[in-house]
């Protein structure tokens, strides 16, 4: 007895479409390993059609008033809470997410998110007007740059799908969106919501691979393109969107230091660390990865993180004990796994370190301890559910260690002295800095990093305005 495959669609000018040349690809759910949907698997035609689209309904979206497009993201937030246990069972299928965590902790952010740049639609500000020459009046406009190419990641498939399109829309731009090969299923669910409010070609779906990607990126329509994902993956749309000098966004990857110094509260910080590392099965780019402790409470903390490591579960959609899912697929495994196979002879796997079960994606919240700097388990990023864990004898070493990768997203100090928690903050080379806390995000606050971790800000002012040009605008007076 043969189970039809669900067969997803592309979103593209208000209809859903097969790819052109009705090429697919296997959509996998890593709870399971099995094949459950078909994809398309799209190519030039696509996306050109999707592209053209696009640009046709740019000039009445930005010529639409920051009122008519606040109403617009305002029905789609709505939208969302509507149909919010609809999103919860894609989002599960295509991640392997538990069911409870998704419906808590990333529904109600998205509607939050959505929610807040419908309202910055109405507050583009440009500085006053004036005369800064004698009989010349100068004013500054903010404008939509125009029609954005957007590829978002599989970790958070539908979340990172609202932190691109939701500022673009507002802004007055049109959205041509690719989700992962691997996570497409809540994407297509957002085109039919977000299809039932926007004017058709405003918001686009399209999906396939990397080549469809690169497509995209390539493609002369778009003024800008924004990517999360890989390190790789962003410098090779970088190096592409140079060659006509596109505008580029990017929120690439992280390896964040947890600085933990000697007056911390041992116990609190081993629990939100824990909690923040293998959250979405530490696939995360902010997660708390990579923990710094103080060498005299060093071994008092690795056995209480590795006691909270063994005391937390991975398990099913429907496991209500279960922190979180599998990893993605099977290749991410793979990469998790090596990294603990080829750990070296002075490092200690303290918990996990295995794969959970023979089906579906599953690891073991696992801690490692023993690290130096310089190897490859601190240095370079896992995306998974593993910590590693480093000593350090002051203040400046703790440093030196922890701005010492080539990542700068993401940051945490724990510490009951509020004059070093200050120091560490203006030192830490990294776009985020937390305070005894570690991984919560607000809407109103930016996101983003630097160094190899990409540039361009997601979420809060900063990140609506990466949508807009500023153009200058003199008059005379005579």
């Amino acid at each position: 007895m043969t189970t039809e495959l669900r067969r997803l669609r592309n979103y593209i000018n208000g209809e859903f479409r097969d790819a052109a040349d009705g090429r697919t690809i296997d959509v996998v759910n890593p709870a399971t390993g099995e094949v459950y949907a078909t994809s398309p698997l799209s190519g030039q035609a696509d996306v050109d059609a999707a592209m053209e689209a696009a640009a046709a309904a740019f000039p009445a979206w930005r010529d639409a008033t920051p009122a008519e497009r606040q109403r617009a993201l305002l029905k789609i937030a709505d939208a969302f809470e509507e149909r919010a246990e609809d999103l919860v069972a894609a989002e599960c299928e295509n991640t392997g997410k538990p069911f409870g965590l998704t419906r808590t902790e990333e529904v109600p952010p998205m509607v939050d998110q959505i929610r807040f740049f419908a309202g910055a639609a109405r507050l583009l500000e440009g500085r006053s007007a004036g005369e800064y020459m004698e009989g010349m009046t100068s004013i500054v406009r903010r404008e939509p740059v125009g029609v954005c190419a957007q590829v978002a990641p599989w970790n958070y498939p539908m979340m990172m799908a609202v932190w691109k399109f939701a500022p673009a829309l507002a802004a007055g731009n049109t959205v041509v969106l690719k989700p992962s090969d691997t996570t497409p299923a809540s994407t297509v669910l957002i085109a039919e919501i977000i299809g039932s409010v926007l004017p058709k070609g405003v918001f686009n779906v399209v999906c396939g691979d990397r080549d469809t990607g690169r497509m995209m990126v390539e493609h002369a329509t778009p003024a800008m393109a924004s990517i999360t994902g890989s390190v790789r993956a962003g410098m090779q749309v970088a190096e592409s969107a140079a060659k006509d000098v596109k505008r580029v966004h990017l929120e690439l990857g992280g390896k964040a230091p947890v600085v933990v110094f000697e007056d911390a509260d041992v116990e609190k910080a081993v629990e939100d660390i824990s909690v923040a590392g293998f959250f979405n099965a530490g696939q995360d780019c902010t997660a708390a990865t990579r923990v710094l402790v103080h060498e005299s409470i060093h071994d008092e903390f690795v056995a209480a993180l590795a006691k909270a490591a063994a005391g937390t579960r991975t398990g099913a959609p429907g496991d209500e004990d279960a922190l979180y899912g599998p990893l993605n697929n099977a290749n991410q495994l793979k990469q998790v796994s090596g990294f603990i196979d080829r750990l070296p002879a002075h490092a200690k796997v303290e918990a996990g370190g295995h794969r959970v079960g023979d089906k579906g994606y599953f690891y073991a919240p696992t801690v490692v301890s023993g690290l130096r700097q310089d190897d490859e388990i601190v240095q370079n990023e896992v995306f998974g559910p593993v910590i590693t864990v480093q000593s350090f004898r002051d203040e400046e070493q703790a440093l030196e260690y922890a701005n010492g990768v080539e990542y700068a997203l993401a940051s945490s100090v724990w510490t009951k002295d509020h004059a070093r928690a200050m120091r560490m903050s203006k030192a830490l080379d990294f776009g985020c800095v937390w305070i005894n806390t570690h991984i919560p995000l607000v809407a109103e606050m930016p996101h983003g990093g630097f160094k190899k971790s990409g540039y361009g800000k997601d979420l809060s002012a900063y990140g609506f305005e990466d949508y807009t040009r500023i153009k200058h605008v003199m008059t005379s007076l005579g």
